[in-house]
């Protein structure tokens, strides 16, 4: 049988891409299989973002990430969105499925996941307040609603992007939620069943940043989790530990996204240590 020097392509695109390591765990979980593929960095102006899809086509590129600033601008340019992407209203994996590219997004497919097998909770019935009304944090809220958690709170600074999130998470799953505004340190009360920080407080090189929160009427019982991956071990998730709260790093997080999307990709089981292993070498490298 003829060598065959063809790999297959798959890429991250977005603005900028220079110091996101996602390639570096799949590029190990290659290795660690024997598949011939590669992942690239590439990065793209919005304005080229439409060529950039027709490169994708024409080159046959098995899948993408979707980093800033294409997450939403990608949706229009693609043949199928899948629904929770569609009600999270943002894209950040693309498989391709024949000539066809296919939207996904696995921000909130990675938390849950991390959520369940990680620490071991399950969102069904739970309580859950939410740092933040960004993308992630309508991933994630989106994710736990379809999970079955009884009740969301959004905690964020802009009225208009809380009020937003919530009535779309309303309007979309039928999840109990609501805003409430975040105009000075905010005192987590009593009865959450989890916290999770959906800011970039604490996102190196920042590391002594945490959201502006109080823990000190949490319940013991309450889970904290923290979205920001580098480094794994944030202020927030430390003040937590140390008030003897559970906590949930933002690197489980990643991990299971790049998990999910190795595995749309290649339709082959990831090597999940050896991608978790190869993100936290990068991390301390970094």
């Amino acid at each position: 049988m003829a060598t065959n020097y063809q790999a297959q392509l798959v890429a991250l695109l977005g603005k900028p891409v220079a110091e996101n390591p996602t390639g570096v765990m799949q590029e190990a979980a290659f290795r660690e299989l024997g598949l011939n593929w590669r992942y690239l960095n590439l990065e793209v102006a919005p304005e080229r973002l439409a060529d950039a899809i027709l490169g994708v086509r024409a080159m046959g590129i098995a899948g993408l990430n979707l980093t800033i600033p294409h997450k939403v601008a990608v949706m229009p340019l693609l043949d199928e969105i899948s629904p929770a992407a569609r009600l999270i209203g943002a894209v950040n994996t693309v498989r391709r499925d024949g000539e066809r590219l296919l939207g996904e997004n696995t921000d909130g497919k990675g938390f849950l996941r991390a959520l369940q097998t990680d620490a071991g909770h399950d969102a069904r019935g739970q309580r859950i307040l939410l740092l933040g009304a960004g993308g992630a944090a309508r991933a994630m809220a989106t994710e736990l609603a379809l999970a079955g958690a009884r009740e969301i709170v959004v905690v964020n600074r802009s009225a208009a992007r809380g009020q937003a999130m919530v009535a779309d998470l309303a309007r979309g799953t039928g999840v109990t939620t609501h805003w409430e505004p975040w105009t000075r340190t905010y005192a987590v009360p009593a009865g959450f069943h989890v916290l999770a920080n959906d800011t970039s407080a604490g996102l190196y090189p920042h590391v002594d940043e945490m959201p502006d929160v109080d823990l000190s009427g949490a319940d013991g019982t309450m889970l904290v989790c923290d979205a920001v991956f580098n480094p794994a071990e944030t202020r927030l998730l430390r003040t937590a530990a140390a008030r003897g709260l559970r906590t949930l790093d933002g690197l489980s997080m990643l991990v299971y996204q790049g998990i999910i999307g190795f595995e749309l990709w290649t339709g082959h089981s990831a090597p999940e240590a050896v991608m978790k292993r190869a993100l936290q070498q990068a991390l301390a490298e970094g």
